[in-house]
């Protein structure tokens, strides 16, 4: 059984005192009981401040993106011993923002996750077709190729070590969300596409829902198969709503 994974994007949101303030509000919110993992990935100024508020609780620390070089002139970087020694467990790449934005590649985000691996922080590695290409029936193609150039070299023993994270571009602070069935579409076709480089350990490979997951969605999207957890924007900004989405979805994941 795969244990279910939400994580948190806050993007370029809060100060230190307000992450800080984040985590004193969140903590006594998620019960003892949930059986699901919870990361926070905060901008990197609340890095090191974040870590130290969720010292000794349950919820890890996660990044927003990395550089894949160890060190050297890459200014405004942060490399993979950077968060290490940050304390983070996770790392976020290839997020639909940092493709569009910043003209990132499959082969660029490959590089990432190969880094973060070798530092022994989980990559959780984006994939998602924007409106265009949903309506114009590229979607399994797009997020097909996505898969094959991120996670190209990603060795199959450590395989179960990554997070997928499917989140259409066009459901993404949008409002508008991905029908619970459209969706599992999605990550049974994910699900399928994994086990061609990585065979059997494609059934241990986490793949989260992201595209404006709320507490009053995650229980329909938590119910499908191969749907294992959420990767939060907006909603994760606020302590009650993600605790509703980590209490509810854990409950509903470990069902599943």
């Amino acid at each position: 059984m795969r244990r279910p994974i939400v994580a948190a994007n806050w993007k370029m949101h809060k100060t230190v005192a307000e992450a800080e303030d984040f985590a004193s509000a969140f903590l006594p919110k998620v019960t003892d009981a949930v059986d699901v993992d919870v990361a926070v990935a905060p901008p990197f100024t609340a890095l090191v401040a974040l870590g130290r508020a969720l010292g000794g609780s349950r919820i890890a620390l996660a990044a927003q993106n990395v550089n894949p070089e160890a060190q050297g002139a890459f200014t405004g970087e942060i490399s993979p011993d950077m968060l290490v020694d940050a304390g983070c467990a996770y790392g976020i790449v290839g997020h639909s923002e940092r493709r569009a934005l910043y003209g990132e590649t499959d082969e660029f985000v490959a590089r990432k996750a190969l880094a973060l691996l070798g530092r022994d922080i989980r990559p959780i590695v984006c994939v998602g077709e924007t409106l265009e290409q949903r309506e114009s029936k590229r979607t399994f193609a797009v997020i097909g190729s996505q898969l094959e150039g991120s996670l190209a070299g990603l060795p199959a023993g450590r395989a179960g070590e990554i997070v997928i994270a499917y989140e259409p571009v066009w459901a993404i602070g949008t409002g508008r969300t991905a029908t619970p069935d459209m969706a599992q579409e999605v990550h049974a076709f994910i699900r399928g596409a994994l086990r061609e480089p990585f065979g059997a350990a494609a059934e241990t490979i986490r793949i989260q829902y992201g595209g404006s997951v709320k507490p009053d969605n995650i229980d329909a999207l938590m119910a499908q198969p191969d749907i294992d957890g959420a990767l939060v924007g907006g909603a994760s900004l606020d302590p009650d709503a993600f605790a509703g989405i980590v209490n509810f979805g854990a409950a509903t994941g470990s069902e599943s």
